[in-house]
């Protein structure tokens, strides 16, 4: 049976080539991101971080294990360079390494050493955790309000995509209209142009 260390040591080396992956559509699911993910390297496993917190149209995170840790800083690059779009509204998805506090499965660390004890209110430091209690409150409030944001804009960005697409199927309904009904063959014919009839 393997010893704590090695064990932990094991997780490391599978912390080592699995990227983290953010600003995922809640529309991704696992066979999305394993045919994205595969034209650069073969994937080994896929898991979401759950959202315990936030509605359900929030981003998701995703943590994808591939066969090397060279593959890694591959696959981080292309997506640096070339954002995809995965299923749903428009938003760019961000890959960076993986680190061992993502994974809610970590097995302990042998070296690691934790000391705790509550605090009396008298003491020095009570304040201090009191002021930390409340920034903490305070960015999880400013990060719903980004998010709520960048909700909103992914709307708008998607509207306008809509739009676009409307107008260029009109575009081509017209000109396939004018091909099929022969219109384009009078007018090379009354013009004295040629190719239109092709």
């Amino acid at each position: 049976m393997a010893s704590a260390a090695e064990k932990y040591a094991s997780f490391q080396e599978k912390v080592s080539r699995t990227v983290f992956f953010d600003n995922l559509s809640p529309q991704v699911s696992e066979s999305v991101l394993r045919t994205a993910i595969e034209q650069f390297a073969t994937v080994k496993g896929v898991k979401f971080i759950p959202n315990y917190l936030g509605p359900r149209n929030l981003p998701q995170c995703a943590l994808i294990e591939l066969d090397s840790s060279k593959k890694v800083e591959e696959v981080i690059a292309m997506i640096t360079q070339y954002p995809n779009m995965m299923s749903g509204m428009p938003r760019p998805v961000r890959a960076r390494p993986a680190e061992v506090e993502m994974f809610d499965d970590r097995p302990e660390n042998p070296n690691r050493k934790i000391k705790f004890c509550w605090l009396d209110p008298n003491d020095e430091d009570f304040e201090v955790t009191k002021e930390l209690k409340h920034l903490t409150q305070k960015h999880a409030a400013e990060i719903e309000y980004v998010h709520k944001l960048q909700l909103e804009d992914e709307k708008k960005l998607a509207e306008q995509q809509g739009a676009s697409l409307d107008m260029h199927y009109k575009k081509y309904k017209l000109v396939d209209s004018v091909i099929t009904d022969g219109t384009a063959k009078h007018l090379s014919r009354r013009y004295n142009l040629h190719g239109a009839d092709k």
